[in-house]
């Protein structure tokens, strides 16, 4: 009579939430199982660094979960049946379905190459490891003088860009941005971007959509041309498209539509976290794709799950945004503080303390993966039977 749960993705928002529903609920109530593509956790706020060849703390998944009773699975997933309520896996011993009572979905998302002629077969992406590898080892081989185009004024070109430029100050680095420079941050923030990436002899192209990727150069919107050697593409993230082929309801890009608890809203017996998440937050707005939502949404989910197998009460916490931080290679950053539905405010932190505050946040964030279960109560309720039944059966959301 366990109730049954699978994690489908073990990012941050996946083995955070995995973890405390390990610590919220009885281990002979509940069957937890995280199935994750690789053994190791991804610090993907990271991969800009990897991609420089700094090397990066291992994290196995079998360490940080080891006597949590949370039962890893190294494998792909395939597909899931949300009606039939399984999940189609393959792994080294071939493919494999694993039956579930209620689904956390947290598979995430890649790079997005926005359709755009040649992207996928000459750009490079580090929206995971594999992907900043592939970098690495490109990067290795470029010779003074040659250059490289990162293409996307984000955070997480902003942060590739500077990165890129701070390790290998002999090769020539561009940056193309569809609008204005850091139109993200505050008059202060703008200035402080632009100081460093002129310092790292940043070029920075304002105002230029890139069209097409060739080999050894990029075409742009005016007709012109940029010559690069290696082209870094940012330009956003793309959710994994399993969601989208099943009945959930997602959205057009293939988010699934949640309520306040991260509950799908068409399949109460399953629920989704982070970027996988289309989740509404303060003035209406869709939260941003990024590491500072899915924490707080995984904690949500959690929360919520055990509430409802154990009778208490939907946490109820809003998701608002505090700053937005952004490394500018390893002795500067910028922290740019917002307000709660994540616009500029005037106030910011530059230079090597924010490069220090930067750097506490992701080893925070890594932190609370390693060490999911610390801060939640000890005493933990327990799963009636019937409460266990009724999902099971119904599959309805008990309040």
């Amino acid at each position: 009579m366990q109730h049954r749960i699978i994690v489908l993705g073990a990012g941050y928002a996946g083995a955070i939430a995995a973890g405390r529903l390990a610590r919220r609920l009885r281990r002979e109530d509940v069957a937890i199982t995280l199935v994750n593509a690789e053994p190791d956790f991804v610090e993907r706020v990271r991969m800009h660094q990897l991609a420089v060849c700094q090397d990066l703390k291992p994290r196995p998944l079998s360490e940080m979960f080891a006597g949590t009773g949370v039962e890893l699975r190294v494998a792909e997933v395939t597909g899931v049946d949300v009606d039939g309520r399984t999940v189609a896996v393959v792994d080294a011993n071939g493919a494999e379905e694993l039956a579930y009572d209620t689904l956390v979905y947290a598979l995430g998302s890649g790079w997005n190459s926005q359709g755009v002629p040649g992207s996928t077969e000459h750009a490079y992406e580090i929206a995971g490891r594999p992907g900043a590898l592939r970098l690495r080892e490109r990067l290795a081989r470029l010779g003074a003088g040659q250059t490289v185009v990162v293409v996307g004024g984000g955070l997480t070109g902003l942060e590739a860009a500077t990165e890129i430029a701070e390790a290998r100050p002999d090769l020539d680095v561009a940056l193309a941005v569809r609008g204005d420079l850091g139109d993200r941050f505050s008059p202060r923030g703008r200035e402080h971007l632009r100081k460093v990436l002129d310092k790292l002899k940043i070029t920075v192209h304002e105002h230029t959509a890139v069209t097409e990727v060739e080999a050894e150069r990029v075409t742009t919107d005016g007709g012109g041309g940029i010559p690069a050697a290696v082209t870094v593409w940012t330009t956003g993230f793309a959710v994994h498209p399993i969601a989208g082929a099943t009945d959930l309801e997602v959205t057009g890009t293939g988010r699934i539509v949640v309520d306040e608890t991260m509950c799908s809203v068409s399949h109460p017996e399953v629920y989704a976290v982070g970027d996988a998440a289309m989740v509404t937050g303060p003035g209406d707005k869709p939260l941003r794709m990024s590491c500072a939502s899915g924490i707080p949404t995984a904690w949500q989910a959690a929360g919520a799950i055990a509430a409802r197998l154990t009778g208490g009460r939907l946490p109820n916490t809003p998701i608002r945004y505090v700053n937005q931080c952004v490394s500018l290679g390893r002795k500067e950053g910028l922290i740019q503080y917002v307000t709660a539905d994540d616009r500029a405010l005037r106030t910011v932190l530059t230079g090597g303390l924010a490069a220090v505050y930067k750097e506490l946040v992701c080893r925070g964030a890594a932190w609370s993966v390693a060490n999911p279960t610390f801060g939640l109560p000890g005493r933990r309720p327990r799963v009636t039977r019937e409460r266990v039944a009724a999902t099971k059966v119904t599959g309805s959301v008990i309040e």
